[in-house]
């Protein structure tokens, strides 16, 4: 079982004839994800890889049946390609495009509230059901079919971390990269709400960073509710303060948002933390082996 997408999920590409979108078109499809579409304005009737190209989603949607977007569409027209996705219907849309104005996810989550359709992203690096499905530009090699759910703020460090599970013998059943602005589609508590309904989902890493208060509201939310072992990590020790690192979400504002009140919070919640990554696939290894 998964979250979010499976060998039942049909793909649309936004800006899959670009750069980006062409070449993660074929990982996605190399992984056995079902990519049934692409949408570049002005550039209906051509083919990228074998996937037909329309002109609008809800060309694409019509044609296809597609129920879920994957942006790799410039900042600049990101937004315009989100809304149009919701519009033509997408159950799910994954925005992998980064430097999205602020004010503008502000609005599309106002948007969304009325809609049957979620946002993951932006600045995603995607979702994996393992063995099932790849959306994004998560590396599809690192993964094996298993038993941990991982819900990550991060990038590449999601990686990391996938990489070590899977060499310590568990395997993921869904990752998700919820991305690491300050406004998102989908937060770490949205995923955990999932992850408690999947049978085959044992266990739950959550990978944080500093800045915000998600990591913090999110700890709170598995001693209340969730009765499966969570397992964390947290980006960002060194992190000076008012600099941002990386994510504009990831700024510490005097001493909220620390790397140390977020390991703390989620020690006193019952999250086991590792100080490296391989140290928290170790600590899930010892206790779920």
């Amino acid at each position: 079982m998964s979250i979010f997408i499976n060998n039942n999920t049909k793909l649309l590409v936004q800006g899959i004839t670009g750069r980006d979108g062409s070449f993660h078109t074929r990982q996605m499809l190399n992984y056995g994800t079902k990519v049934v579409a692409g949408v570049t304005p002005g550039k209906g009737g051509m083919e990228v890889e074998g996937v037909p190209v329309f002109n609008s989603a809800a060309d694409a949607v019509k044609q296809t049946a597609a129920n879920t977007s994957v942006l790799f569409v410039p900042a600049r027209f990101a937004s315009s390609a989100i809304y149009e996705a919701i519009d033509a219907g997408i159950k799910l849309i994954v925005c992998i495009s980064e430097g999205l104005p602020t004010i503008e996810l502000v609005k599309i989550t106002a948007y969304l509230k009325n809609k049957d359709c979620r946002l993951v992203g932006p600045n995603s690096p995607g979702i994996v059901s393992s063995g099932e499905a790849k959306v994004g530009i998560l590396p599809g090699h690192i993964f094996k079919e298993g038993k941990v759910g991982v819900i990550s703020r991060s990038g590449t460090l999601t990686y990391e971390i996938v990489d070590h599970i899977t060499k310590v013998g568990l395997g993921q059943s869904t990752c998700i990269g919820i991305g690491g602005d300050p406004i998102i589609g989908t937060k770490f508590i949205d995923c955990l709400e999932l992850f408690a309904q999947d049978n085959d989902t044992e266990a739950v890493v959550i990978v944080g960073e500093i800045g915000g208060r998600d990591e913090q509201d999110t700890a709170e939310y598995v001693k209340k509710y969730f009765k499966k072992p969570v397992f964390g990590f947290i980006a960002g020790k060194t992190a000076p303060p008012d600099k941002r690192m990386g994510h504009a979400g990831a700024i510490i504002s005097g001493t909220s948002g620390t790397a140390a009140e977020k390991v703390k919070v989620f020690k006193e919640c019952g999250i086991k933390v590792g100080d490296t990554p391989a140290e928290v696939a170790q600590l899930m290894k010892n206790e779920l082996a």
